[in-house]
């Protein structure tokens, strides 16, 4: 039995979500970052993300490596490419590719606060060609040491926490729009049956 003071924690975490913030992952390989990067978006109030897999076999998912944080979070798959643009479309999301490429803006240049899609790459070839030319925008975290790049996971937590400082500022938590039958509807399907 799901105790008040958990149903309260979750009505409090639901209030906080984010609805106009998504992570895209494009064909990450290792379980331990897809688990990472769920546990940095349901920890900033992202509440779906977007798995775009193309020529990976997306990884199985434990609970203990996810922390079960994709409990937490909605996850819709896609294979293809322009799908996956028209779906982000649909919701007025900017989509950003993070990678490291000639013209990419810092991610302290970005307007955090409106609808926005970061898509982030496999660990070993970064993001696709074919990513970047559904990305509205290249963006990079600026590196000033010898290292060119940070790993996946950690990546895409800079990038999400500046975008929630961003957030924060704008008094954007709680969210002003989460609307209260969505609420209940999602506190009945983590409660489960009673």
């Amino acid at each position: 039995m799901v105790t008040k003071r958990r149903i309260q924690r979750m009505r409090d975490m639901l209030e906080n979500r984010q609805w106009d913030l998504t992570v895209v992952f494009e064909n990450i390989h290792d379980p331990h970052n897809v688990s990472a990067i769920l546990r940095s978006c349901d920890a900033v109030g992202i509440d779906a993300v977007h798995l775009l897999y193309t020529n990976e076999a997306f990884p199985e998912l434990g609970e203990k490596t996810s922390a079960s944080a994709k409990k937490w979070i909605d996850i819709s798959m896609h294979s293809e490419y322009g799908e996956l643009r028209s779906s982000l479309k649909q919701l007025d999301m900017t989509i950003y590719a993070a990678c490291i490429a000639p013209g990419a803006k810092t991610i302290f240049e970005i307007d955090w606060t409106l609808p926005s899609a970061i898509l982030v790459g496999n660990e070993h070839r970064g993001v696709s060609d074919e990513a970047v030319q559904i990305a509205d925008e290249k963006i990079m975290i600026p590196m000033f040491g010898m290292v060119e790049s940070l790993n996946v996971s950690v990546a895409t937590a800079v990038i999400l926490y500046e975008a929630c400082r961003q957030r924060i500022a704008k008094n954007m938590y709680p969210a002003p729009e989460i609307v209260e039958p969505w609420l209940e509807d999602k506190l009945k399907k983590w409660i489960g049956p009673g």
